[in-house]
């Protein structure tokens, strides 16, 4: 039996407080999507200022993306053992703290530990941010919260392209990073204050399930990136699936024989829970590919300025928070299987529409509609899958669960960029100096919007087997479902 400790504060209970706790909450959440693409407008300056090699510059990207989702499984458990508040508030600094020394840079290798530390931190507080939503929100409230949630972490990517454009172009690179600390060190302060501590389950930490999932994970994702980077012949990123394959296999071993196991393999045990994990894999993958592709061809083909090309994604942004407010009226009445099939409709059909894009295409007929229907799409599957993932999971389990999920967001969207950038490559490659007569210009136009239609292809199809998962969500609403859930959750709780 656990001793959970009491709470150390409890939020208000206002609206104006349940806000202020939401709104700290989710800020951190943007930091973490806006820093996901912030620095890609910013890399020319770096190259400039610190003297990055080409080869070396991904890593200014690569660095967060590593430790981010090489220890997401680890911040997950971490939360549930020792506080999801005290390890929220911890990443947060050591998040903070990353950036100012990232902001103040004077060389490259100064910058990339930065980043890493900066992946470190968020690996640590986001993981408790779902849980901590759980523990502050009840009923409706806890709808429109992760409805809101979802919103914010499918906007921050496309947002951090506005602000690093703007940033870059109107101040310096170095700003892409310090605009993290004000906001950091507020919510760092505000938690303890507005932020409710849920009940601590005290634990024996699973060591070897910590060192072998970290490891294989970050295995894992190091193998993607070297093929984004390298291709899929590379040797390096050969080797790093090898040691992930091997690595995972032995920690699910672990995981099957421990008692107090770093992430509950019982949370797969749910037919429902085990499809919106597998479609977040899929979604994301498909999402990423929006964000890259589509910048690719704005800034390549059309000849788009970096605070442009951020703009052009605003018709996804927006429709994601407005469709994000229909969730909480619709979940309970619907059940969570028509809306996951709506949106993965909506979101393939966008990327069906994508695959039209020609060399001549024009923004509002060939790219601000299918915007408009992804936009749609992820707003109402994203808030839909953490509902159900979320829903039911014992409390010692839910940073644990939550942790999972962001573990497959980031590999979805590391292991899709690997994929459709492959596509692209290959494509681009097989019409190389067509059409026949054009100029230079034109023919490269000409392949890399060849390659770009392949890879939406390709994402089109990631989206399409997430339509197929959603056919096996539940059908009763949410509500009911959840409630039936309650039973179940305090027997394993008691079990603990």
């Amino acid at each position: 039996m656990s001793s959970p400790a009491s709470s150390t504060a409890a939020p208000p209970t206002t609206d104006k407080g349940n806000g202020l706790t939401l709104a700290i909450i989710l800020s951190f959440m943007l930091l973490i999507g806006v820093d996901s693409t912030i620095v890609n407008m910013a890399l020319p300056q770096l190259k400039e200022s610190l003297g990055f090699s080409t080869a070396d510059l991904s890593w200014v990207l690569n660095a967060y993306t590593l430790t981010f989702g090489g220890l997401l499984l680890l911040g997950g458990r971490l939360g549930d053992v020792l506080g999801r508040r005290s390890v929220f508030v911890a990443g947060v600094l050591v998040f903070t703290l990353a950036s100012l020394l990232g902001g103040l840079a004077t060389t490259s290798w100064w910058l990339l530990g930065a980043r890493a530390l900066q992946g470190v931190g968020a690996a640590l507080a986001a993981p408790s941010t779902m849980a901590l939503i759980v523990t502050n929100f009840e009923g409706q409230a806890r709808a429109r919260a992760f409805a809101v949630f979802s919103a914010v972490m499918g906007a921050g990517a496309s947002v951090g392209l506005v602000i690093g454009g703007v940033l870059t172009d109107l101040v310096s690179w170095r700003w892409v990073l310090f605009i993290n600390v004000p906001l950091g060190i507020a919510v760092a302060l505000l938690a303890p204050r507005y932020v409710k501590q849920p009940d601590t389950h005290p634990a024996r930490f699973d060591i070897p399930g910590a060192i072998t999932s970290t490891i294989g994970m970050g295995s894992l994702v190091y193998a993607f990136i070297q093929v984004g980077n390298k291709g899929w012949s590379d040797r390096t990123a050969l080797g790093a699936f090898i040691v992930a394959a091997v690595m995972l296999a032995v920690f699910f071993v672990i995981e099957t024989r421990v008692s107090q196991p770093i992430t509950p393999l019982h949370l797969f045990a749910n037919p429902s829970r085990a499809g919106a994990y597998s479609a977040t894999l899929l979604l994301t993958a498909a999402m990423f590919s929006v964000l890259f592709l589509l910048t690719q061809f704005q800034q390549g083909v059309l000849s788009f300025s970096p605070i442009r090309a951020g703009l052009a994604f605003l018709p996804m942004t927006l429709m994601q928070f407005a469709a994000v407010r229909l969730v909480p009226k619709l979940l309970p009445k619907l059940g969570a299987r028509p809306l996951l099939v709506g949106g993965a409709i909506c979101i393939a059909g966008g990327m069906a529409w994508l695959t039209q894009l020609s060399t001549d295409s024009n923004y509002f007929a060939a790219i601000f509609v299918p915007l408009f229907l992804i936009g749609l799409g992820v707003g109402i599957s994203f808030p839909t899958l953490n509902m159900t993932i979320m829903s039911g999971v014992a409390p010692q389990d839910s940073g644990a669960a939550s942790g999972l999920l962001q573990t497959l967001q980031w590999l979805g969207g590391t292991l899709g960029l690997a994929i459709f950038v492959t596509v692209l490559g290959s494509a681009s490659r097989s019409v190389a100096g067509q059409p026949a007569g054009a100029s230079v210009q034109e023919q490269a136009n000409y392949a890399l919007t060849h390659g770009i239609t392949a890879a939406f292809l390709a994402a089109g199809i990631s989206a399409a087997g997430a339509l197929i998962l959603a056919f096996f969500a539940p059908g009763k609403p949410a509500a009911k479902q959840e409630e039936a859930a309650k039973p179940a959750a305090a027997a394993a709780a008691a079990a603990k």
